[in-house]
């Protein structure tokens, strides 16, 4: 079966390590015969800012336009980011309130408390970058920046399953570690997963 992947750097710094973690996700998945798209939403133009929530709309502009006929496009999405502050960075965020509304990632039913899941039949991978050692962010914060992308956005709008490669510390890590991260996210894109 075909599966056409949509890597999503939300990571704003082109430079980062989370650009050429993608580039090994997508070298590798290219490598298997997958067809590959990417967006970095650093070179994206649009306001992040949902102005009004839901109650009256805000025009998308062209650049979120595009992304969401690349989701609709993708059947797998692979985000890579930072864990900023437990969460995900600022424009990451603001890339999905604009761009998961009503309509196009969720439907809300009339008279229920229930909605209907718009992506369903996607599946996902986050592969997030930490400063913050594994077992911390498991015991303590208990992964709920991860939780947050896993669940609350993305199986909110039927994308599953949701898989998620934690890779870090990253400030303290050796070049030797990044070569062995980065050899392992090829590995994962060339199984589409």
């Amino acid at each position: 079966m075909k599966t056409n992947i949509l890597i999503i750097n939300g990571h704003p710094d082109e430079q980062s390590f989370c650009t050429a973690l993608g580039d090994a996700y997508e070298s590798g998945s290219r490598n298997a015969g997958i067809e590959v798209r990417r967006l970095n939403l650093g070179k994206l133009d649009f306001n992040p800012n949902l102005q009004f929530g839901y109650r009256q709309r805000t025009e998308l502009e062209v650049d979120l336009i595009h992304a969401q006929q690349q989701i609709t496009w993708a059947d797998h999405l692979v985000w890579v980011y930072p864990t900023w502050w437990g969460s995900m960075p600022a424009i990451m965020k603001g890339f999905i309130d604009r761009v998961f509304l009503p309509g196009y990632a969720f439907k809300y039913r009339e008279h229920s408390q229930l909605w209907d899941k718009l992506l369903a039949g996607k599946s996902a991978r986050l592969i997030i970058t930490t400063d913050t050692p594994a077992w911390y962010n498991r015991l303590v914060y208990r992964q709920a920046g991860y939780r947050v992308m896993k669940n609350n956005v993305l199986q909110f709008c039927g994308i599953n399953p949701v898989r998620i490669t934690e890779i870090g510390p990253v400030k303290p890590s050796t070049e030797k570690q990044r070569s062995a991260w980065l050899e392992r996210i090829g590995r994962l894109g060339a199984t589409a997963k």
